[in-house]
C-alpha cells in the first residue's frame, strides 16, 4: 500500500469518526434538553393535555370532572396512597366527605363511619321544604327558616325553603337577591332569631 493511499485512508477514517462522534454528542445533548425541560421549538410549545377521569377508581390528585362525586374509598389502593371511586352525581347518592358537591345539590343525611370511616354525606337535589345538614350549600333562591340541634346525626340540621316575602329567615346566611330584611324576632329559628323577609 503506498503512502498517499494510506494518508487518504487515514484522513477519511478520522473524518468519519469525528462525524459520528459529533452526531452522538448531538443526540445526547438533545436527550438531556428534553429530559430537563430546556428543549426549544415545537416540542416545548405543545400545550399540556387536560384529561378528566372517567367513572371508576382513581388515585389521589386525579381531577374530578364536573358532575361527578366521590362515592367510595379503598385505603390500600394506588400502592397504599388510597384510591377513590368516582360516579356521576344523581338525586339520592351517598358520597365521601372529601367529595365536591355539584351545584343544585344539598346534604340531607350524615354517616360518621361511612366511606371507610372518613364520613359520608347523602346528596339530594334541592327542593322546597327540606331538612339539610349543617354545612350544606344554600342554593340560590333558598333560605334557611328552621333549625334543629339534634338533626343530621347530632351535627345540626336546617329547614330550607324557597325565599318569599313574609317569612322569617334564620341568621348567619346571605339575604337572597331581590329581598331585604325587616323586623328581627329573637324567638324565631329555635331561639337563634329570625329576620322578616321583604321584597326589595
Amino acid at each position: 500500500m503506498n503512502i498517499k493511499y494510506r494518508q487518504l485512508l487515514g484522513r477519511s477514517l478520522a473524518a468519519m469518526v469525528r462525524s459520528r462522534l459529533a452526531a452522538a454528542v448531538g443526540v445526547i445533548a438533545l436527550l438531556v434538553a428534553v429530559l430537563t425541560g430546556t428543549a426549544a421549538g415545537a416540542a416545548s410549545a405543545a400545550p399540556a393535555a387536560t384529561t378528566h377521569a372517567a367513572p371508576g377508581w382513581v388515585c389521589p390528585g386525579t381531577p374530578i370532572p364536573p358532575g361527578y362525586v366521590v362515592t367510595g374509598r379503598a385505603p390500600n389502593g394506588c400502592n397504599g396512597a388510597g384510591s377513590w371511586l368516582l360516579q356521576p352525581v344523581r338525586d339520592g347518592i351517598w358520597t365521601c366527605a372529601t367529595s365536591p358537591i355539584p351545584p343544585g345539590y344539598v346534604i340531607t343525611l350524615h354517616n360518621a363511619v361511612g366511606c371507610s370511616g372518613i364520613d359520608a354525606w347523602y346528596l339530594q337535589l334541592a327542593r322546597n321544604g327540606q331538612w339539610t345538614c349543617a354545612g350544606s350549600p344554600i342554593p340560590p333562591g333558598y333560605v334557611l327558616t328552621g333549625h334543629m340541634n339534634s338533626g343530621c346525626g347530632n351535627i345540626g340540621s336546617w329547614f330550607q325553603q324557597l325565599a318569599r316575602a313574609g317569612e322569617y329567615m334564620c341568621p348567619y346566611q346571605p339575604v337572597p337577591a331581590g329581598f331585604r330584611t325587616g323586623t328581627y324576632i329573637a324567638s324565631m329559628c329555635s331561639g337563634l332569631g329570625g329576620w322578616f323577609l321583604i321584597k326589595a
